[in-house]
């Protein structure tokens, strides 16, 4: 291999290296915050239904039979405080989370489809 070829290999791969550097840490746009609309659109879209804090509060209270918490936070999360008798069922907030979760959750769901759900 020749010094040009060398020199061309060694430049090509500078850039390559750098914009592969660049494209991981570019600065990304803000996410953006779902409205209240868009939040019940897609509840319904589901099929599912929203409750309110204070509903929440309500059957949490009352010790209503059947309900089920799941925590989605990370372990050591739900380690350091969660709602008593709730389960934690990390999520990872993607698709492709969504799908490699679909089988466990699924299976912790159980298929009483009537049962009340809350995922926080």
């Amino acid at each position: 291999m020749g010094i040009k070829q060398a020199l061309f290999l060694s430049l090509a791969a500078l850039v390559l290296a750098g914009g592969a550097l660049w494209w991981q840490h570019r600065p990304m746009p803000p996410p953006k915050e779902a409205t209240y609309e868009e939040v019940t659109a897609e509840a319904q879209a589901g099929g599912y239904c929203l409750i309110t804090t204070e509903e929440l509060g309500r059957l949490y209270l009352k010790e209503t039979p059947g309900l089920l918490l799941v925590d989605t936070r990370q372990e050591w999360e739900y380690r350091s405080g969660h709602l008593r008798g709730a389960v934690n069922f990390p999520m990872e907030p993607t698709w492709w989370g969504r799908w490699r979760a679909e089988g466990p959750l699924t299976q912790l769901l159980g298929a009483d489809k009537d049962r009340l759900i809350v995922f926080y």
